[in-house]
């Protein structure tokens, strides 16, 4: 039996939302203190207590900062300055820190690099995985910011990152996260959608659009689900969607599944179309293989083969690069010698049951194959996502693996093939910069 996280983001994703679902799940409120009393760090403090949310029993966890450090972020009548009464509360969470910048008030705020914040982070007394899981975070937010603001990760001074609220929020969630991970056991993080609102918030350069730059850049970078909802007002912050691509490992909700134990995080927000909650599921599925991504369904996994000895070369790379853009999981040729001692190939393809019948249609129109073996196959894949580091040449792309706690950084192709092309530097070197660059910021 299989053990996942499923985050469900019917109401979108902040900071304390999911740090208060977290805590209703049954993370340890007294190992969370003793992290946010160890940090070097002052000007809040910090309050959980239960709310109601349209009717619904929720965790409320709030960060409230002292009077000097206050950025007014819960000034709903100003951020959106169109008379609504969704905009009619005063929590500052849900409009989350992490793009303070863009919100006109900004009394108190110290400017902090990433590397300050992550000095912060070395200062506090944490488990190795939970200070891993928050530099992430903060990896994840600061790139998005850094091409939001047309510069490079290192040279971002943001308040809104550097803020004491950001800090606390990101350090809650990662230390969170790292407690009920070792508690229950789970081996997968699910978020098969992230529903968003719509509209403007007001910034002090003008109105700025939902979702706000982080959020869309976050999405872009972490193959995050959005789904703009046709809700009101902003509901996926930049915190939020640092979280989320921080620990999503899959967007495939199993079916079915049991559900073993809920947590409940309120928003800070009203709202009349959807109540403003992040609920947390522990689900329990059949079987121990499992997917990683919208794209990789484990346990439906179909191999296709056909035996092929009058197809050219330039035929058979044409069409494994049809069948990996119309969704095949893997493309091969292999080379074989046939009947009548006629060099040959065989065409491998591994593809989702859902798409057997698609694929197998490309495989007899783009070859001259005439007959096609298909079985089901296993296989085990390791939990995996995508960070983003900074280099000299631009931001790079690399997948990380997970195996018995132990993570693992493989450079993305593309991305090092772009960066080189355009700079003309060696490729070998690139990818040992990207390489390093993501070994330094673990």
């Amino acid at each position: 039996m299989a053990k996942q996280l499923y985050f469900e983001c019917s109401s979108g994703i902040s900071g304390d939302m999911a740090v208060g679902a977290m805590l209703d799940l049954g993370a340890d409120r007294e190992i969370l203190q003793q992290v946010l009393d160890s940090l070097p760090l002052d000007g809040y403090a910090v309050t959980v207590g239960r709310r109601a949310i349209a009717g619904i029993d929720a965790c409320d966890f709030d960060v409230k900062l002292d009077a000097p450090y206050e950025n007014h972020d819960h000034d709903m009548a100003y951020l959106y300055d169109d008379g609504s009464e969704h905009a009619h509360h005063h929590g500052h969470h849900n409009h989350d820190h992490d793009h303070h910048g863009d919100h006109a008030h900004h009394h108190g705020h110290q400017h902090r690099t990433l590397a300050d914040v992550k000095g912060i982070l070395d200062g506090a007394t944490m488990t190795d995985g939970a200070r891993a899981l928050a530099k992430q975070i903060f990896n994840n937010l600061a790139a998005a910011e850094a091409k939001a603001h047309g510069t490079d990760i290192d040279h971002v001074h943001f308040h809104e990152v550097g803020a004491v609220d950001s800090i606390v929020d990101i350090t809650a969630a990662a230390v969170c996260f790292d407690n009920l991970k070792n508690q229950l056991g789970f081996t997968d993080v699910v978020i098969p959608v992230i529903n968003e609102g719509g509209g403007h918030v007001r910034c002090a350069h003008g109105r700025m659009p939902v979702p706000v730059p982080a959020v869309v850049h976050l999405a872009e970078a972490h193959s995050l689900p959005l789904c703009l909802a046709g809700l009101q007002g902003e509901r996926i912050t930049p915190t939020g969607a640092a979280i989320a691509a921080a620990v999503m490992t899959t967007k495939t909700l199993p079916q079915p599944f049991t559900i073993l134990k809920t947590g409940i995080g309120a928003g800070k927000r009203t709202y009349t179309d959807a109540a403003n909650l992040l609920r947390l599921f522990l689900i329990e599925t059949e079987g121990g293989v499992r997917p990683f991504d919208a794209d990789s369904d484990a346990q439906n996994v179909v191999q296709l083969e056909a035996n092929l000895d009058d197809s050219t070369g330039e035929m058979l790379g044409r069409a494994v690069t049809h069948l990996l853009t119309a969704g095949a999981l893997d493309a091969t040729v292999t080379p074989v010698v046939m009947k009548k001692n006629r060099p040959g190939a065989v065409l491998t393809v591994l593809c989702r049951r859902a798409d057997q019948p698609a694929l197998e249609a490309l495989i007899f129109a783009e070859t001259t194959t005439i007959g096609i073996r298909s079985f089901p196959v296993d296989r085990a894949v390791l939990p995996r996502s995508f960070e983003t580091v900074a280099t000299p040449w631009g931001p790079a792309k690399i997948k990380v693996t997970i195996r018995d706690g132990q993570r693992r950084g493989i450079p993305e192709f593309d991305t090092v093939d772009q960066l080189a092309q355009s700079a003309g530097v060696p490729f070998p070197d690139v990818y040992a910069a990207v390489l390093s660059a993501w070994q330094a910021q673990k």
